[in-house]
């Protein structure tokens, strides 16, 4: 089990790190804005479902992985690229279009959630910096490495939701606020699709 002290600071260093705005963040505030709160939310989950995943594969071994066959850790790096750069893309060409709430289209939470899922898993470097920043707070005397990885992931995983979540609901009231306004919604579309283009290029850019 994880010893208690270490445990504390590993979510005291995880919630400083959750708050300070990043790439999670951005796109959590952007699907939120566009769609309202109920899919900032789920955009939001989508985004801790992602982690979720990482950090299991981080305990599993995947950044090892990675690190053998670095065309890998490429090819997984460009693909999240092209995916954010398509919504960025998709997004800007559909900006004087009215914003669709989620109340409106039954399928705009599902469709945010798998957005933010596969955003957050098309980030190899997720992996590689679970890798490297989960172990610190491990000690291999009190049990099963992979077991203490796993509990440090799921609270990973909650304060991340319990951070992203508030913001996604916060963007989408915004939103909603803005979206009888038809230049406040074409703003709004250009911020979006510019975000998604932004995060797109970063990932793409960065080592």
């Amino acid at each position: 089990m994880v010893d208690p002290a270490l445990f504390a600071a590993f979510v005291l260093a995880v919630t400083v790190l959750v708050l300070t705005p990043g790439p999670d963040m951005l796109f959590v505030m952007a699907v939120g804005a566009a769609g309202g709160p109920a899919v900032g939310l789920c955009a939001a989950a989508g985004v801790a479902a992602g982690l979720a995943v990482h950090a299991t594969a981080t305990a599993f071994g995947l950044a090892a992985l990675f690190s053998a066959v670095p065309t890998l850790y490429v090819v997984v790096k460009l693909c999240g690229a092209a995916y954010l750069l398509y919504l960025g893309i998709t997004t800007l060409r559909r900006r004087d279009e009215p914003l669709v709430r989620a109340d409106a289209a039954g399928d705009g939470r599902g469709r945010a959630f798998r957005r933010g899922l596969l955003t957050n898993l098309l980030n190899p470097k997720v992996v590689l910096f679970n890798a490297a920043f989960l172990p610190q707070f491990v000690d291999p005397a009190r049990g099963s490495v992979t077991t203490q990885l796993l509990v440090l992931g799921a609270a990973f995983v909650v304060v991340d939701l319990l951070v992203d979540g508030p913001i996604g609901l916060l963007a989408g009231r915004l939103g909603t606020l803005l979206a009888e306004r038809r230049a406040a919604v074409r703003r709004l579309n250009i911020a979006t699709g510019s975000i998604f283009i932004g995060l797109s290029a970063r990932l793409a850019l960065t080592r």
